[in-house]
């Protein structure tokens, strides 16, 4: 097995988080799964694998349903750490069953078909109100004018937050998202506990609230299906709101950013999309695949595995490269190139298996929303100036996306 060393995979290089897909070529050139020394993971870069082990119970978002980090062979988290460790650990999305299908059972019926078209009026409405203020300031900052602004707010409205407690909600999210990056420093570190334990404060509040005085709103749900005999112990409640405020966000505000940047470096298929609003659908799918808003997600390995003669040992961390999944060559045709128009797509931007993520149907109407209201009032959108990466790798986005608009 060769090592990774010798290759141009570096999560901590500028050059390679701005243009990683090469290093992804040479990943899935030199085998299926390769171990990275820097973060002890072994790096899974196939289309093929990596929807298998999101499917394989072997692996899971935690060990700690089975095993002691003793027992697994893991340090446990500094104590310092600990406020962002409850916090995410009681979330679905770090849970396995029996608790994470418990919580995951309550939370879809928020996010069933019917509710999910309930809110595209909302959505369109919100997407079209945001667009026409870009416009009549003849531009702007997409990312801080419509891509942050329309998810935040659409989830903050399903869970009940107030409009007027909704501003810290960005920056807590991506404080907390800080630590899902490679070896985290301890100044990443220190924001995500402040920002966990500022954020379950606010959340304690506002459930005692609801408590008090329900709402048709989705924590008010959770309270009620407690009080029937579902239960939600207060953590898991709290767990699961910063989850679904963060994921319902921070997906979809890199994924319009990431698309629309590419979407100017690709003029023939900016004018296509313009001059044919049908396609928006399919190109929602395409730039997902193409600049794929999550690059890596991690699995334990909870019993030992088998890739292409590697063994993988219990106690072992899994990284499955999204980013790379998605170029591979034996699923995807010419998969460097930007095509909206391509029919057979099936990306795992939204992961897969018992983790797929709930919210895809709601994301996928809010990123067709903001293109659409772009799409007609903002025909003649430019780029006003080169945007600047965001030195994360493991979610992927722009500082910033400045446009212009110019008015006829």
């Amino acid at each position: 097995m060769a090592p990774v060393s010798d290759l141009a995979f570096d999560p901590w290089d500028p050059a390679f988080v701005a243009d990683p897909y090469p290093a992804y070529a040479e990943l899935r050139a030199r085998g299926r799964v390769l171990h990275y020394e820097p973060t002890d993971q072994w790096l899974v870069p196939h289309h093929a694998d990596v929807a298998a082990l999101l499917r394989d119970r072997r692996l899971g978002r935690t060990y700690q349903h089975r095993f002691t980090h003793e027992e697994f062979g893991r340090t446990a988290p500094p104590p310092e750490h600990e406020p962002f460790h409850t916090l995410n650990d009681h979330g679905m999305l770090d849970l396995e069953p029996p608790d994470h299908t418990r919580i995951r059972r309550l939370v879809s019926k928020a996010f069933t078909p019917r509710t999910v078209e309930r809110l595209r009026p909302y959505v369109h409405d919100m997407a079209g109100e945001l667009v026409a203020a870009l416009v009549e300031a003849g531009g702007g900052d997409l990312l801080t004018d419509v891509a942050e602004p329309l998810p935040v707010a659409v989830i903050a409205e399903m869970l009940g937050i107030p409009e007027a407690d909704r501003a810290p909600l960005r920056p807590w999210s991506a404080d907390i998202c800080g630590m899902y990056e490679l070896n985290p420093s301890e100044e990443v570190a220190a924001r995500a506990v402040r920002a966990s334990v500022e954020f379950s404060d606010y959340l304690r509040e506002l459930i005692a609230e609801r408590r008090k005085e329900p709402g048709e709103d989705l924590i008010s749900g959770l309270i009620a299906a407690h009080d029937e005999g579902d239960r939600l112990t207060e953590q898991e409640m709290i767990s699961t709101c910063v989850l679904l405020l963060n994921a319902g966000h921070e997906a979809t505000v890199n994924a319009t950013v990431n698309g629309w940047w590419a979407l100017f470096r690709n003029p023939g298929q900016l004018a296509a999309l313009r001059a044919d609003h049908s396609l928006v659908p399919a190109a929602v799918e395409e730039l997902m695949r193409y600049d794929t808003p999550l690059q890596l997600f991690e699995r334990w390995v909870l019993d030992e595995i088998e890739i292409a003669g590697t063994t993988i040992p219990r106690g072992a961390e899994v990284a499955m490269l999204f980013g790379s999944a998605n170029h591979d060559t034996e699923v995807f045709r010419a998969p460097e190139r930007l095509d909206l128009t391509r029919q057979d797509n099936p990306h795992i931007s939204f992961s897969a298996g018992i983790h797929y993520c709930i919210g895809a149907p709601l994301a996928r109407i809010e990123l067709a929303a903001s293109m659409t209201a772009l799409l007609q009032q903002a025909p003649t959108l430019t780029l006003a100036a080169e945007p600047r990466r965001k030195p994360n790798f493991v979610i992927r986005g722009l500082e910033g996306l400045s446009v212009e608009v110019v008015k006829a």
